[in-house]
């Protein structure tokens, strides 16, 4: 899956307000936070990001 770059742009983390880039695997995309001290993993279902803090995955 492959989000449109103009959305990578502006989106960011809700939690520390840092940028989010690309992960996971197909089978489950994620956007993850590029904060040092956050690294929070949203997950993308359906094609939408779902940028609630309750919904992502810790860092391990």
């Amino acid at each position: 899956m492959k989000l449109e770059s103009f959305l990578l742009e502006i989106l960011v983390c809700p939690q520390c307000r840092a940028a989010l880039t690309e992960g996971g695997s197909e089978e489950r995309p994620e956007l993850v936070c590029t904060g040092t001290d956050c690294g929070l993993a949203y997950p993308v279902r359906d094609g939408i990001p779902v940028l609630l803090v309750d919904e992502a995955r810790r860092p391990a």
